[in-house]
């Protein structure tokens, strides 16, 4: 029977072991920071036999390994790898991806790597040497393709993704490995103390916050706070997904709810094992990774359900600079653990965080970051502060994939020129129905402006006709619709000595009600000039350049969705719509010239979402009509028709 001391002794050799296998002994010694190093350790062909070289799957096997050789604890450490061939990383133990991707995940583009459930790495001075609390490995599991044994598939780079480290130029061992050592960069400024025990809040457009409010053996209470810190971003009925990592399952919520409630894998699972007394019939959820929504807000005083602060919004989260109070949602659940974590200060958040909305910005969310514990007013009502058990923070950003399409889009149009300028063709995406033959290529024909108040698929007559009408070339075959939900109209529709104005339309094609909504356009050189909008609220918004934010006024704030015509079976679907006039002065922008391009966005957002623009300006001369009395007749009955 071995001693403790002689199984501490026997680990510390196992790990000393793996690691000098997979770093060489002179970099671990010269190496005064962190040494990250990568090492093929194996691997193999796949089926199914394919006649490209390139494209044969092949299994490969790899030991990614961080050290802190340094005088700073190393927390929340993060590592970038930058895979170069097409690699499906299949597994990875100790780590998880940095920006909340659930393996299986194709990172052929390179990845971040976040630690888990080993975040933070100690120095060699606090721990005596020990390399299991200096170090941690990640065995890398997962699928390569057109790379054959005896070749390796190394990275092209590894280097450490923590903010405030320079990293030397990697060293090679051979053909299966490489490292590099990164040291602490001396130009870098932080307010950071290297003795704070949590790593401050970050900033970022949204941040979800995992507060445990109550903790047990078995089961703890978290509270989870989404708020919203971007001025142009929201969430419309935000569904929010995690991983739990332990087995962990949901019983109860307050302020949310699980998009699927149920019970089975636990009562077939290791759960229902180990909580044999438990009921499971009142258990809300037991799936890996759950989607959590909004409660409406009818539920906001119900006892069981409600009496959360910020929750039961239908899932509607608003920009800061549209309502502070309406800025963030909240709910609580109780969770219940599973062994061996069965001790009440034993506590891990979920992992892999995702949220989303409906026609709203992609977010991106890091890792959870152990912060110190949110302070919150006391209950009793006594000038003092009450801490959670611990805090988590999230923070996610918004981006925009390659190749993603946007969600809505923009006409423009002119008191000058007689045709309307389409959203692009595919704006939001090509039409999935490939049966209906159309070009996705082909460039948007321009449209009388009546033609913007039906929807695409009646608009081919009127294009061809106008089309006919004015000498415009027409494709064969046609071009595709722009597939948006929602598209606005910016209308340039005066210009005179002391100022100008425009007139924006908003069109609702899709089946969703957009209470609540705001738009939000750039303009580079007219934004100074900015007065008043005349059916809307709006306003240049604070620390964001050149921008105004509009919505509806109180109590009409809401672009109901497309509806029947008023005889369904003659008549097109109606869009839901809404309009106003939006007006500038000159005299805060001298030289401005609205027909050349001043008059029109650069940049257009509907519920934070970037909408597609046109390439091109109406012009007043070359092949298209100047100002004449029919297009003032048009836009007259255009404008009539939509304030009906």
């Amino acid at each position: 029977m071995l001693l403790p001391i002689q199984c501490c002794y026997l680990s510390t050799i196992a790990a000393l072991t793996i690691f000098l296998s997979t770093t060489s002994f002179s970099d671990a010694q010269s190496c005064n920071g962190i040494l990250v190093s990568y090492a093929y350790t194996g691997g193999s062909r796949l089926p199914p036999n394919v006649s490209n070289a390139a494209e044969q799957p092949y299994r490969f096997e790899s030991t990614l390994t961080v050290l802190n050789n340094g005088l700073d604890e190393l927390k929340s450490w993060k590592v970038f790898v930058g895979f170069d061939h097409d690699e499906l990383l299949v597994s990875a133990s100790n780590a998880v991806l940095a920006d909340g991707t659930t393996l299986p995940a194709a990172v052929g583009n390179g990845t971040v790597f976040a630690g888990y459930p080993m975040t933070d790495l100690k120095t060699a001075v606090a721990t005596a040497g020990d390399l299991t609390q200096m170090q941690v490995q990640i065995n890398l599991v997962g699928t390569v393709f057109g790379v054959a044994p005896p070749s390796v598939p190394m990275p092209k780079s590894i280097n450490l993704a923590n903010d405030g480290f320079v990293c030397r130029a990697s060293t090679t061992q051979g053909k299966n490995a490489s490292s590099v050592c990164c040291t602490r960069d001396p130009k870098f400024k932080t307010n950071i103390t290297t003795d704070e025990e949590f790593l401050p809040r970050q900033n970022g457009d949204l941040s979800i916050m995992y507060d445990v409010i109550r903790t047990y053996d078995s089961n703890y209470w978290a509270e989870v706070t989404i708020a919203n810190h971007n001025p142009l971003g929201r969430l419309d009925n935000w569904r929010l997904s995690w991983d739990w990592m332990n087995d962990e399952f949901i019983y109860s919520m307050k302020g949310a709810y699980p998009s699927v409630v149920d019970a089975s894998e636990c009562l077939f699972g290791k759960q229902g094992t180990f909580y044999r007394d438990l009921d499971f019939a009142t258990v809300l959820n037991c799936e890996r990774r759950p989607t959590i929504i909004d409660l409406p807000p009818t539920k906001f005083n119900d006892s069981d359900l409600g009496k959360i602060p910020f929750c039961c919004r239908n899932g509607t989260i608003l920009p800061p600079t549209m309502d502070p109070s309406m800025s963030a949602s909240r709910f609580q659940m109780q969770v219940f653990k599973m062994p061996p974590a069965l001790n009440r200060s034993q506590l891990s958040p979920p992992q892999n965080w995702k949220i989303s909305g409906t026609l709203n910005p992609d977010y991106k969310c890091g890792p959870p970051v152990r912060v110190s514990p949110t302070e919150n007013p006391d209950p009793s009502g006594l000038p003092s502060n009450k801490t959670v058990m611990a805090s988590w923070q999230v923070v996610c950003n918004i981006t925009t994939a390659k190749g993603t399409s946007s969600k809505c889009c923009v006409s423009f149009s002119a008191y000058y020129n007689d045709s309307v300028i389409p959203c692009k063709t595919c704006a939001c995406g090509c039409p999935q129905n490939r049966e209906r033959t159309c070009s996705t290529t082909a460039s948007a024909m321009l449209l009388p402006p009546e033609a913007l108040l039906v929807p695409y698929e009646n608009r081919t007559a009127k294009a061809i006709a106008w089309a006919s009408l004015k000498h415009f070339p027409v494709p064969n075959p046609m071009p595709c619709s722009d597939n948006c939900g929602v598209s606005i109209n910016w209308h340039l529709l005066t210009d005179y000595n002391k100022g100008w104005s425009a007139r924006v339309t908003l069109f609702n094609w899709g089946e969703t009600n957009f209470a609540d909504w705001f738009a939000a356009v750039q303009m580079d050189k007219a934004a100074a000039g900015f007065e008043k909008m005349y059916s809307f609220n709006a306003t240049l918004v604070d620390g964001v350049n050149n921008t105004i934010i509009m919505q509806g006024l109180p109590g009409l704030n809401y672009l109901v969705a497309e509806a029947d015509g008023a005889d369904p079976l003659r008549d097109p679907r109606v869009p839901g719509k809404q309009q106003s006039v939006i007006s500038f002065t000159k005299k805060l922008t001298p030289g401005i010239n609205t027909v050349r391009g001043d008059g029109f966005p650069t940049k257009v957002l509907f519920n934070g979402e970037e909408c597609s623009l046109p390439s091109v300006l109406p012009t007043s001369g070359g092949s298209w009509d100047g100002f004449s009395l029919g297009t003032s007749v048009l836009l007259s009955l255009l404008s009539f028709l939509l304030t009906r």
